[in-house]
């Protein structure tokens, strides 16, 4: 045992019999030091107030405001800005235009019609956004009308503003300015009851958006056989305007940003993403492209009149197999190549009436016939989605529409098939890593989108 551990014991004992020796007076030692710690916290709480005792004091004001009449007198003297938005239509005139606005101004009518830049607002295309400042009376004041730019090359970046303003000597002023879009982004959602259109129609969403939201999801989702009563979308999107009215003239207004497709119980995703060419595209939020090799359709988004598979033939008035799709469509809507190729043949082919073939590589091939005309030659070499001619009905047809065929080593094979076992184009690790920081921002717009919707819905 060591000299430290001898030590310990020695104290230990000396304190055992000290307890043993005097019992009591330990007891009171410890009780009186007890009491001294209570009296100390007693003393302590003792020193804070009473709630009950504290002062109370009740404070009355009077508020004084102005009388009745002195009011009215105010609200009496206040001008008031009354403004009427429409828009202009075919066959407008200065009086008629304004007539609808409800304005009575026989000088504002003959100015417009006699200004060369004023009657801008009544010439060209119909549908110009039209806004005017109007007196109690139903005298114009101001008059905006924005509508597409004369500059062709800016129809998709920016918008001619025409102003019409009288001055103070009554006398009417003109002028025109090119301004800048501006882009704002929008939620939407809806669910399906008969048709893609009509819920998005229903939802306030462009007609632009639902093509998008057809061709982005078009590999995934059988549009034309698939959609299902009950089936729900969301979708973000932006849309292009013009003093912060959305424009109406221009096809790339409504560019769809992300959107969730949710069909017979299995959800699909679509975001807009540009990868480090520049070069954008639809990606689903595991970053795998919706785009494939082949596009699963010639048109952006069209009706199925005949599918892949056994028919009585319209002309022949016999049972036949069908070896390719039939696109009903007006006559003059585009057909594009559904992936990159060489165009084979160009030209007149019997019963097809106007054909374009086009050779993919690897046994692979396309044809697209009925053609009301015929927009690439033989030998070009075209990319994907290039226009090759437009829907008619030349040869053996019964009304306008696209007879579609893919052929692989010659022999007819179904094209959504084809275009759903082709491969998809991935991201690069670096693109990857980017994509997934844009995804997470998308995914919470998705659920504020449907989230807006339910709520619209209530």
């Amino acid at each position: 045992m060591g000299q430290l551990e001898r030590a310990t014991e020695a104290t230990l004992a000396r304190g055992a019999r000290l307890v043993h020796a005097h019992p009591r007076t330990l007891a009171s030692v410890v009780a009186l030091s007890l009491a001294c710690f209570g009296a100390a916290a007693y003393g302590i709480a003792q020193t804070a107030p009473d709630a009950s005792d504290l002062p109370r004091r009740l404070v009355t004001e009077i508020v004084a405001h102005e009388d009745l009449p002195s009011q009215l007198e105010a609200l009496a003297g206040h001008e008031l800005q009354l403004y009427r938005s429409e828009q202009t239509r075919a066959g407008d005139g200065a009086e008629s235009l304004l007539a609808r606005m409800g304005l009575v101004d026989a000088e504002a009518a003959a100015f417009v019609r006699r200004d060369p830049l004023a009657r801008k607002l009544i010439e060209g295309r119909a549908g110009k956004l039209v806004r005017a400042a109007a007196t109690p009376a139903g005298q114009l004041e101001e008059l905006t009308a924005r509508y597409a730019p004369a500059n062709a090359d800016l129809a998709g970046t920016h918008f001619d503003r025409l102003s019409i303003t009288r001055g103070a000597d009554g006398r009417f002023t003109a002028r025109i300015a090119t301004v800048p879009l501006a882009t704002s982004v929008r939620l939407g959602s809806g669910t399906i009851r008969s048709s893609l259109f009509a819920a998005s129609d229903e939802s306030g969403i462009p007609d632009a958006v639902a093509v998008q939201m057809a061709e982005a999801f078009s590999v995934d989702i059988d549009f034309h056989r698939e959609l299902r009563r009950g089936d729900t979308f969301s979708v973000v999107y932006e849309t292009l305007t013009a003093d912060g009215e959305p424009i109406t003239w221009n096809h790339a207004a409504g560019r769809m940003l992300a959107a969730e497709f949710v069909n017979k119980g299995e959800a699909y995703s679509a975001v807009w993403f540009k990868d480090e060419s520049g070069r954008g595209g639809f990606y689903g939020l595991d970053g795998k492209s919706k785009r494939r090799a082949f596009l699963a359709s010639p048109m952006e988004f069209s009706r199925v009149t005949s599918g892949f598979a056994m028919r009585m033939h319209p002309i022949l008035n016999q049972w036949r197999a069908h070896k390719g799709v039939d696109y009903g469509a007006p006559s003059g809507t585009p057909v594009r190549a559904v992936a990159q190729g060489i165009v084979k043949f160009a030209g007149r082919q019997n019963g097809y009436g106007n054909v374009v073939e086009v050779e993919h590589g690897n046994g692979k091939s396309t044809l697209y016939a009925h053609l009301s005309r015929i927009d690439v030659r033989q030998g070009q070499r075209i990319d994907q989605g290039v226009r090759v001619g437009a829907v008619g009905a030349t040869g053996w047809a019964t009304g306008p529409h696209l007879h579609f065929e893919f052929k692989v080593h010659g022999e007819q094979v179904n094209p959504l098939a084809i275009a759903k076992s082709s491969e998809a184009i991935e991201l690069s690790p670096a693109e990857r890593q980017r994509f997934a920081g844009v995804a997470q921002q998308i995914r919470g717009q998705l659920d504020a989108a449907l989230t807006v919707g339910a709520t619209v819905a209530e």
